[in-house]
This record gives C-alpha cells, sequence and structure tokens, in this order.
C-alpha cells in the first residue's frame, strides 16, 4: 500500500492585521455583470491568463486571474490562516445600480447547479467559526440577503446571532481580513440554505486552541452544523486537538480543506470533520446544465487541498488504497475565483466582491448538510456521503498538483483527492 505524504509547506500562524490600504490597492471586486458572466468564465479567463501571468493568482486548467489571499500565511506552529482569496482584476463597488446584478455566483445559480431545495432547513442552526470581529458582519448579511430576496435574517428576529468564544459579546480585535472570511462564510449559508438560522462565533486569535474553543462554544449552543473556513500544517500532537474539539457526535462539522494545491492541511484532516476540497462550476449546456472540474492545476501552489496526513488515522469509512492513514478531502463545492461567488462586504472593503477558496465550500456544504436534517445523535456525519456516494455529482477532471498520477491529486471517476467523492446533488448524500 503506498503512501503519497506531503508536508504542506503553510504553518499555522498569528492573524495579522490588514489595513484598509491593503485590501483596496490589492484589488476588491466589482459587484456589476451581465446573466452572461457564468456561461462565459471559461472564455473569459482564459484570455485573461494571457495578461496576468504576473500576478499571484488561482487558475484552473487554461483560465487564470489575478487574486489576493484575504488572511496572512501562518508564521509559527498552532495558528491558522484563512482559506479566501478575493478577485483583483474588477473595480469594486459599494452600491449597485438598478438594473445591475453582482458579478460570481448568487444563490440561485448555486442552488440550481446542485440540486438544492429552497425551503427546507427551516430553523436549524449552522455556526460558523472565524478569528476576530467583524463588526459589519450582520448589516452586510442583510445586504447580501436582500439583494437575492432571502429572508431576513437579523438579531431582531432571531436569525443571526454573533458572540465570542465564551458565549458572551465581549468581541475581539476587529481584523479587515478575517472579516472578508465571515462576510463569505455567512453568505454562502444563506446561499445553500436561505431558511437557516446562522451562530457567527468569534475567536480571540486564530491560534487552534482559541479557535477550538470556538467550536466548542458552537455545538454548546446548540448547532448541529458548524462550517470552519481555516487551516495550517499538521502537526505531530493534531490526535489531541481532535479529541478536544473535533470530536462532537451528531454534529455536522466541515473544514476547508485549503487553497495551496496538492497538500494536507489540519483540521482538515481530522478523522471527525468533513473535509471540504474545490471546483471549477462553470454554466454550461448539458443537461444539468454545470459542469465542474478539479480548482487547480497539475503544476500546484493553488488550488484545493488534497493528499495522505501524516498523521491523522484513517476513518472506518474510508476505503481508497493510496493512503494508509487520513485522506483528503472527502466532498466539494465551487472554489475557484475563476468561477468564483458574490460576496458583500464593507468592513475596511467596498462591498460587493468575487471571493474564491475552499473557505466558500465548507460554509456551503455545512449548509446543505442543514437541508438534509438533523444528524444521528451518536453519528459522525462525515461518513454520510461514503454511504451514498451515487447521489453525489463525480467530479472526472483536473488536477491540483503533481502526485505521480495518483487519485490524491488528480481527478477520476469516483474518489480522488481534490474532490473527494463529488459535489451536492440534492442533499441524499448528506443524511444517515
Amino acid at each position: 500500500m503506498r503512501s503519497h505524504r506531503r508536508r504542506n509547506p503553510i504553518r499555522r500562524s498569528a492573524p495579522a492585521l490588514l489595513s484598509a490600504a491593503v485590501l483596496i490597492t490589492g484589488g476588491l471586486v466589482a459587484a456589476t455583470r451581465t446573466p452572461a458572466f457564468a456561461a462565459t468564465a471559461a472564455a473569459s479567463h482564459a484570455v485573461a491568463a494571457d495578461t496576468t501571468a504576473s500576478h499571484t493568482s488561482a487558475s484552473h486548467t487554461a483560465q487564470t486571474v489575478p487574486t489576493h489571499r484575504l488572511c496572512s500565511q501562518p508564521s509559527k506552529p498552532g495558528y491558522m490562516a484563512c482559506q479566501s482569496v478575493v478577485r483583483t482584476d474588477i473595480t469594486p463597488h459599494r452600491t449597485l445600480g438598478r438594473d445591475d446584478t453582482p458579478q460570481g455566483f448568487g444563490p440561485t445559480d448555486l442552488q440550481a447547479a446542485y440540486n438544492l431545495p429552497k425551503d427546507a432547513g427551516s430553523g436549524a442552526t449552522v455556526a460558523i467559526v472565524d478569528a476576530n470581529d467583524d463588526p459589519n458582519a450582520e448589516q452586510d448579511l442583510a445586504a447580501y440577503r436582500s439583494q437575492y430576496g432571502l429572508p431576513e435574517c437579523g438579531t431582531g428576529n432571531g436569525c443571526f446571532k454573533k458572540i465570542d468564544q465564551d458565549g458572551g459579546t465581549d468581541y475581539p480585535a476587529a481584523d479587515a481580513g478575517w472579516a472578508g472570511e465571515i462576510s463569505l462564510d455567512v453568505d454562502m449559508v444563506s446561499a445553500a440554505c436561505p431558511q437557516c438560522h446562522i451562530l457567527l462565533v468569534e475567536a480571540k486569535s486564530a491560534s487552534m486552541d482559541d479557535l477550538g474553543t470556538a467550536v466548542n462554544q458552537a455545538v454548546a449552543q446548540g448547532a448541529k452544523y458548524v462550517s470552519n473556513s481555516y487551516g495550517g500544517s499538521e502537526q505531530s500532537d493534531d490526535a489531541t486537538a481532535d479529541e478536544q474539539y473535533f470530536k462532537h457526535p451528531g454534529v455536522a462539522i466541515t473544514v476547508s480543506s485549503g487553497d495551496s494545491g496538492y497538500g494536507v492541511e489540519y483540521p482538515a484532516a481530522s478523522p471527525y470533520v468533513t473535509a471540504v476540497g474545490g471546483t471549477s462550476l462553470t454554466k454550461d449546456g448539458s443537461a444539468r446544465g454545470y459542469s465542474e472540474t478539479v480548482w487547480g492545476t497539475s503544476a500546484g501552489g493553488e488550488g484545493a487541498g488534497s493528499g495522505c496526513s501524516q498523521y491523522s488515522a484513517k476513518p472506518s469509512w474510508q476505503q481508497d488504497t493510496d493512503c494508509a492513514e487520513r485522506s483528503v478531502a472527502d466532498v466539494a463545492a465551487d472554489a475557484d475565483p475563476a468561477t468564483g461567488l458574490a460576496v458583500y462586504d464593507t468592513y475596511q472593503a467596498s462591498g460587493w466582491n468575487v471571493y474564491g477558496g475552499t473557505s466558500a465550500s465548507a460554509p456551503f456544504v455545512a449548509g446543505v448538510y442543514a437541508l438534509a436534517g438533523t444528524p444521528g445523535s451518536g453519528d459522525t456525519p462525515a461518513s454520510y456521503p461514503y454511504a451514498h456516494p451515487d447521489q453525489l455529482n463525480d467530479v472526472t477532471s483536473g488536477s491540483n498538483g503533481s502526485c505521480d498520477g495518483s487519485y490524491l491529486c488528480q481527478a477520476g471517476q469516483g474518489y480522488d483527492g481534490p474532490t473527494g467523492l463529488g459535489t451536492p446533488n440534492g442533499t441524499g448524500a448528506f443524511t444517515k
């Protein structure tokens, strides 16, 4: 049995404050588009690739768009970075003209692409765990939901709640990068499950201990679905963190697989979580109306994370042959900024943007779990998709790096690392 192991060069780090100047000059994106955006993404971004080679970028086959990471790279063990990127090739706008719509995929697109019911999940609470504070979280969420005609979700009607990691309102220091991450997370939960309630739990730092305390707080508050859009390098003591923070039977915990291509990060490697990879989603003329490939290229460096864990044990429901330990990922959804998501963020940012990264796919899949219904009280819901692989869209093409042709970085029929078992096709794969 072969074991393709690769230590991801990313390290867990303390969060760095991103100034307004960095975010603005780094290039937040525009909000106006025509309906042709989604259908013509492949052609337009292939052209863009010829003119943006000098930029740090996320790529999908021949597509390349310039991007900026919202959170700083980790610099010391025990800390995490958020897994989101923002496109920098279009001018941002705080408001839209009467006949304009945000650029990037919105809720209607995603619900259609993934065959999701619009009225399920009523009253279910999806928790979002992030570091630092987003002072504008509630008002920005309201703007997103109003734009797309989604039900109101605020503190006034009990739909939205923000707490610190200890369950109170002593919020941590605000941070522009993590605020963008928070906006992406709450918007993606809204897109997947418009009827769900949202609980935002803000950790006081990006340390695994603080973020893990926030996970425990989310579960203590009653959330049955908890999304985590962050990661860092694996450590030899990850099993301890698994037991302290992620072993919650009856709770669906999703984690981003990473944005640096082939390589494994923690806590996606935890056997107790659903590791969510990333795809490039394109609107087309097929019966489904959409098609997907792996987010990334064989050159690696950008794209969904995947691979074989160095330290985490393989859960019983994983049966792939090239990895004796935990394989990443389990499932996936759109994460490519070239086929990215419309997000509204105003904290040291300029409103409508197009975001990508597996920070988009993890909260989206948490919302899909909520649509599917309450997990069994003693279950580890990460096992559910493995019992229903026929109820997922199998992604069979694309790569996120080089791994000697193994499925751990190369898509093919059935399980593969970058997209796991596939992407949601309704909710059947996310229930027992």
